[in-house]
This record gives C-alpha cells, sequence and structure tokens, in this order.
C-alpha cells in the first residue's frame, strides 16, 4: 500500500478514502506546559502573538508527535473580537468570557462593519500562515475556532438560554450573524494555508439543549459552515462537549467530515449512529491522558480503537499539565493502527 505524507493521509482518511495506517492529529486544543518550556512560547502570550501562538502550535508536532499543527488553543478570540469581556488566562489555564457584547438587535448592528485584520482574529490568522509556509507541503494545518451557537452564547451571555426559549427575535439574528462571521473567518483561514477547519460549539451540546433545539438552533448553521468548506475542498471536524450519542444522528446531517466525540460517548455506539462523518476521538483528557500512566493509556487506546473509532485522539481539549510521555503513547497507538 501507498505511504502517505502526513497531510495526504489526513485528507484521505476525513473522507473515507483508503490510507496506509490511521493519522496521528489533534482537532481540540493542544497547548501544555511541558511544551512551553520546550519551545519557549508560553501561555497567556502565547494566545496574542503571532510568532510565539506558531511557535507553541509547532510544538505539538516537533516536541510531542502529532501530524498535524493546529491553532488556536482558546475559544475566545471571537467573543473578544465582537467586544465581549475576556478574563485573561495564565501559563495553566486560558482565557474565559465574562462579559456579554449583546442585548438586542441594535447591539448587533453595532458589530456588523468588522474587519478580519483586527484584534486576536488576525493574530490567528497571521499563525496559520506562519505555519503553512513551513509545514504546509507536509503536515494538515488545522484552523480552529468557536461555533455560531457557542460564539452567539457568548456575546448575548446570561441571557442566551432564557431568548433561545422564549424564542425572541435575537436568537435567529445572532445565530446567522455568527454563522456568517465563521464562514468568512474559516474562508480566510483557507486562504492563509488551513486545510482542515476544526469546529469546537460546546454549548450546542445534546445534553443541554436537546435533539430538537440542536436541529434547529444549531444544525442549520453547523451545515452552512461545513457546506461552504466544502466548495473549498476542505474537511470539517465538529466537536461539541457532553455526552452527544442521542444526537450523533442528528449532526451527521450537518456534512461535516467528523464529529469529535468526549470520553462520555460510546464509540461503538457513536460508530453505528452515523452514515456520513467519521467519529473522532474519545480518551479522557483528565482521568486518562493528564492523571493515567502510559500503560493506562495503552489500554484506554486499544478499547477505542477496538470499538471502531475513526480516529483516535483527546476526547476534549488537552490538559495544560498533561506529560508529553502520555500524548506521545496515545500517539504511538493511533500511528501502529490500520485500517
Amino acid at each position: 500500500m501507498t505511504e502517505y505524507t502526513p497531510k495526504e493521509r489526513l485528507y484521505r482518511a476525513l473522507r473515507k478514502q483508503q490510507v496506509d495506517r490511521m493519522p496521528a492529529v489533534c482537532f481540540t486544543q493542544t497547548g501544555t506546559v511541558e511544551q512551553m518550556e520546550a519551545c519557549g512560547a508560553y501561555w497567556p502570550e502565547a494566545h496574542a502573538d503571532a510568532e510565539k501562538m506558531a511557535t507553541l502550535a509547532e510544538a505539538a508536532h516537533t516536541v510531542v508527535g502529532f501530524e498535524a499543527v493546529r491553532v488556536p488553543f482558546d475559544i475566545t478570540a471571537e467573543a473578544e473580537f465582537f467586544g465581549c469581556g475576556i478574563k485573561a488566562g495564565d501559563l495553566k489555564q486560558q482565557p474565559s468570557v465574562i462579559k456579554p457584547s449583546v442585548k438586542n438587535l441594535e447591539d448587533l448592528d453595532k458589530l456588523r462593519n468588522y474587519n478580519l485584520k483586527e484584534g486576536r482574529i488576525a493574530v490567528v490568522l497571521e499563525a496559520v500562515k506562519i505555519l503553512s509556509e513551513k509545514y504546509g507541503k507536509e503536515l494538515p494545518i488545522i484552523g480552529s475556532m468557536i461555533g455560531p451557537f457557542s460564539l452567539a452564547q457568548h456575546i448575548n451571555g446570561d441571557a442566551w438560554f432564557g431568548n433561545l426559549f422564549t424564542g425572541e427575535e435575537v436568537v435567529p439574528a445572532l445565530l446567522d450573524f455568527c454563522s456568517d462571521f465563521n464562514i468568512a473567518y474559516a474562508k480566510a483561514m483557507v486562504e492563509n494555508g488551513a486545510d482542515t477547519i476544526a469546529i469546537i460549539d460546546p454549548t450546542a451540546s445534546y445534553e443541554l439543549i436537546g435533539g430538537e433545539f440542536y436541529e434547529k438552533y444549531a444544525l442549520p448553521y453547523h451545515k452552512k459552515i461545513a457546506d461552504a468548506m466544502k466548495e473549498l475542498d476542505v474537511a470539517t471536524v465538529l466537536h461539541i462537549c457532553g455526552n452527544t450519542t442521542n444526537g450523533l444522528g442528528i449532526m451527521d446531517k450537518a456534512g461535516v467530515s467528523g464529529i469529535s466525540v468526549d470520553q462520555r460517548v460510546d464509540i461503538k455506539t457513536a460508530t453505528g449512529s452515523v452514515k456520513n462523518a467519521i467519529i473522532v476521538g474519545n480518551l479522557d483528557p483528565v482521568a486518562v491522558l493528564w492523571n493515567g500512566t502510559p500503560e493506562e493509556i495503552a489500554d484506554a487506546s486499544k478499547k477505542v480503537l477496538d470499538a471502531g473509532v475513526g480516529l483516535l485522539t483527546v476526547g476534549c481539549g488537552t490538559v495544560s499539565m498533561t506529560p508529553t510521555v502520555n500524548l506521545q503513547k496515545m500517539i504511538e497507538c493511533a500511528k501502529s493502527h490500520k485500517y
């Protein structure tokens, strides 16, 4: 069988084409303190400096061994871009959103004339370009963004779920606005060299909003992004936190290439629930990858692989204190697996 480059291998795997072995990649955040110490690029500076962001993203490949590079490391850049208040992170913790920016349609109208060449969005795009120029011929370049449902919730704050359940007019307006932004941002990432887009939409979880609300308020907007990327021959991977087992059949209608599931989802059940996407995941980032031993990681990986996972990787964002040797054991298990 042909031996593929990492870029070719992931391209083919996400499209259910034959490959020589499983790719070893991560679609959720990759930064760890050990990587920061090895490469000299640290949080929180690496969230806001393109060179440092690219350097730390590169460490996931050069230090840990992932066969892809991915930026950014948090899901607050988009909310900050649209005027939300942000609590700065530190060496171990990511930034978080603490203040919304939109209460009504009038507030939303003030955000419409945005410029992707400004703020941390511009920093991420520059980091994508740096990584692509260095690795784009060989490695997958994964651009990540918060999904439209969670971005709308960040922008609207605590009022979001109340507005959702009472059918306020700001809800569809925000979702249209956010998904249009997602598409513009994803296209800009692709123009700068990204070949895969990860959509991280934690609060769109079936566990939080149920199937009916997911189908009405999340699915159409995920599909808009996936369809736009298909036109560019760019794969999409959708990650939603929580136990999404009962919602996987609905999520699969979005047309994304991969669905990333967390540790609470049974892989065998998940693979039997979808027809289009491949299932990605789902080693527990805390109990297994952070606090486990390499031997325990090998055992957990075998169970997930035996259950038929499409790509073995982290079940959610990598904990910053995760030991490099633990991630390397997961990578070793993935690379040794032939479909």
